[in-house]
């Protein structure tokens, strides 16, 4: 309580909206951002200018170009634990996520989960985006699903990003 008599402010959930490219995690995380009426904030824009050449050339980042990347969105993430945030980032490994829940403990991580063919059908109708299709199996080769100890949650991503942020509001934690 506080000294007015009033119930402090409910804090906002702070969320990774994580998965390979063409998920549909701007999408998703905008909606879902809406929905919780919190701040969001797309990965893309955390890129140095290095990075974007090298996706954009169709040569797959490595660890070493991400860490500057993880740290600025971690950033990010432990700038917004006190009211909530949505975040969009592909996160695809273990470490990456590891890294990025050090910066801000407690950060749940929502995998948007979809087949390699349905994936691979949004990209090739998705325009003026850096990240080229043939980078899509380089991404599924990097992917480490949620492990059983990590804070998170895997929704599936056949219906409409209406739906998805649906079965992702049931995901959250209560």
């Amino acid at each position: 309580m506080t000294t007015t008599g009033r119930a402090a402010p409910e804090t906002g959930p702070l969320i990774v909206v994580m998965g390979v490219s063409g998920s549909g995690k701007t999408t998703v995380g905008r909606l879902l951002a809406d929905r919780l009426d919190v701040p969001y904030a797309e990965a893309d824009d955390f890129h140095p200018p290095e990075n974007i050449a090298k996706m954009s050339s169709g040569t797959p980042l490595d660890d070493a170009d991400r860490r500057p990347w993880l740290d600025s969105i971690g950033a990010w993430l432990a700038g917004h634990t006190e009211h909530g945030g949505v975040v969009s980032c592909s996160a695809l490994k273990r470490g990456y996520r590891d890294r990025l829940a050090a910066s801000a403990p407690g950060v749940f991580f929502l995998h948007l989960d979809g087949s390699p063919e349905l994936i691979a059908e949004r990209l090739r109708s998705r325009r003026g985006h850096f990240m080229p299709p043939a980078l899509l199996r380089s991404q599924f080769a990097d992917l480490e699903p949620l492990a059983a100890d990590e804070r998170g949650s895997a929704v599936r991503i056949d219906g409409s990003p209406e739906e998805t942020v649906g079965l992702a509001l049931a995901a959250l934690p209560r």
